[in-house]
């Protein structure tokens, strides 16, 4: 059956198919702006300009995505079990969390000069929801596979499994951020939080890596329809070497006149090796990632809004060298970073023309158990179930 157009789809249509996966678009986006303006690109105001517009454009989808899914929540609750049991759709609901980290760290570096000290405070809020909402996802999901999603297995698991896991330590990492706009105690509390967050996280994904391995080594390369999936690797990665060295700088700063100044030292030192090391674990990830995307793009690689993975992992890994460059001045890291930053650029532009393409042909728009995106076998009783219900 060939997709409608969005000018001839029903609103009511694209609510009842709307997906949380819809929020990578604002991951890869948000890490796009963050990453022009971290970079020393020497574009002065047109640099601060382009940022501050993409900025702008991932508020507008963020609130449009929201106002979708809580729409489809209230109109149509029972496609959320669907979902909810969905092996690959409901890993999705952990890009909820990570899509807001860019937003709120975009307050506090863009929006002072648009809502003074406000944007700080928004920034603040913006960030104890995303902790809240990170914490849910990363408890909530895990328990649905131990218990409702009866479809998993070895051969059928990828690296989709590391989204609701890595949604606490990237807001970890953005704790790093805000924890030195504050003064003490929120500063010491954020920074306490924080490294928790990253606990919460890191240590988990780094054993459904491991698994994953086995998996690739067991079951050779997923369906093509999820080859991108080989970059979500780089996700926990770099986002857990990011958030180390940010913390450990935030330290220094944060910890000075408190009982616990005599660890900040340490906290640095500490963030810098075992962010190098986790930095060097991506990097393996890295190369393999581009040798599997290679493979695929020979055979033909269908687009799916899985293809939003090329941006965001990439983009932390950039953000992590970035940081590894600043820490280090070392040559290299510059170099690693002005190359990682110009591929985001390239896949950003490439997946948002051919997003934008696909929401406005209509194609993008599936309800989880018929999509088409997953190349996994759905349960058919339930689908046919869905299928009623929507006519």
């Amino acid at each position: 059956m060939q997709a409608q157009p969005l000018s001839e789809k029903r609103l009511t249509d694209v609510i009842r198919n709307f997906t949380p996966n819809w929020f990578t678009l604002n991951m890869g986006t948000g890490i796009a702006f963050l990453t022009l303006h971290n970079i020393n690109a020497n574009l002065f105001e047109a640099q601060r300009f382009i940022g501050e517009l993409l900025w702008m454009i991932d508020i507008f989808f963020f609130l449009l995505f929201s106002l979708l899914f809580l729409a489809r929540v209230i109109l149509y609750p029972e496609t959320m079990k669907l979902m909810f049991k969905h092996p690959v759709q409901s890993m999705f609901l952990g890009a909820i969390p990570m899509a807001l980290i860019p937003i709120l760290e975009g307050f506090a570096i863009f929006g002072q000069n648009l809502l003074g000290d406000m944007a700080l405070n928004i920034a603040l809020y913006l960030w104890w929801i995303d902790v809240i909402l990170a914490i849910s996802v990363g408890w909530l999901l895990p328990y649905l596979m131990f218990t409702v999603q009866k479809e998993h297995k070895l051969e059928n698991m990828t690296a989709v499994w590391l989204l609701p896991i890595v949604a606490s330590e990237v807001a970890a990492s953005a704790g790093g951020v805000l924890a030195p706009y504050f003064a003490n105690p929120m500063a010491e509390t954020i920074l306490m939080v924080s490294y928790v967050l990253w606990a919460f996280s890191v240590p988990l994904a780094l054993s459904v890596l491991v698994i994953l391995f086995l998996r690739l080594v067991t079951h050779k390369l997923p369906d093509k329809a999820m080859a991108v999936t080989s970059w979500l690797t780089l996700g926990p990665l770099g986002t857990g070497a990011l958030g180390l060295l940010l913390l450990g700088h935030s330290a220094k700063i944060v910890l000075v006149g408190t009982p616990l100044e005599d660890m900040a030292s340490f906290l640095s030192s500490f963030g810098f090796i075992t962010g190098l090391l986790l930095w060097g674990y991506g990097l393996w990830w890295y190369v393999m990632a581009w040798i599997i995307t290679l493979k695929f793009f020979k055979e033909g690689l269908p687009f799916n809004m899985g293809w939003w993975g090329f941006t965001f992992p990439i983009g932390v890994f950039t953000a992590a060298t970035l940081q590894l460059w600043h820490v280090t001045n070392y040559e290299i890291f510059k170099i690693l970073s002005i190359l990682f930053s110009l591929q985001l650029a390239i896949f950003w532009i490439l997946v948002f023309a051919k997003t934008l393409k696909g929401m406005w042909s209509g194609y993008l728009f599936h309800a989880p158990c018929l999509s088409t995106e997953t190349g996994l076998p759905k349960p058919e009783e339930e689908c046919k179930k869905f299928a009623k219900k929507g006519k």
